[in-house]
């Protein structure tokens, strides 16, 4: 798999495959909360920020997948939670806002892929991201690449709850 890192200069240059990847994940589902046009505004909110990064994953040519997020402001934290207490104001925190792989490439290691590059160019101290409590696996997968649940929270009305996990990417000063 080819991957490519993207910044928030090529945003919207990439912005209608982000949109289209993300149709193929939740293709015709009946969840508002996750319908392209909800997504477009995540993805244009996100990809405003002057440190959004994002990386995709390409096999042949074809988009397999991708990875995004942006750095808080410092002191900043997930809407609607509290900032861990472990988690310094001064600390620097990705937040990784989207890991989206297409079904046909799944259980193939392209998440762990997207995330290592993703995260890996970063120089943040910590990672954090939000995972649907009703995805089990999934935060099991984010505990085996060493990030741990700090707490949960419901972030809109119709969204679920999701837990929101942490993992240090430096040693704490």
């Amino acid at each position: 798999m080819d991957l490519k890192t993207y910044a928030h200069k090529d945003a919207a240059d990439i912005r209608e495959m982000l949109l289209d990847m993300h149709d193929a994940v939740y293709d015709g589902g009946e969840d508002r909360f996750h319908e392209r046009e909800r997504f477009a505004w995540f993805v244009d909110h996100w990809s405003s920020k002057g440190s959004w990064s994002c990386v995709v994953g390409f096999d042949m040519g074809a988009p397999t997948g991708f990875a995004y997020g942006a750095a808080f402001d410092t002191g900043g934290w997930w809407k609607g939670s509290d900032r861990p207490a472990s988690i310094t104001p001064e600390a620097t925190v990705f937040a990784l806002s989207e890991l989206m792989v297409i079904e046909q490439w799944r259980k193939a290691g392209v998440s762990t892929q997207l995330h290592q590059a993703l995260v890996n160019s970063r120089d943040d101290d910590v990672a954090t991201l939000l995972v649907d409590t009703t995805h089990p696996k999934v935060q099991a997968l984010y505990e085996t690449w060493g990030y741990e649940k700090v707490g949960e929270q419901k972030p809109f009305d119709d969204s679920p709850v999701y837990a929101i996990m942490v993992k240090r990417l430096t040693v704490p000063a």
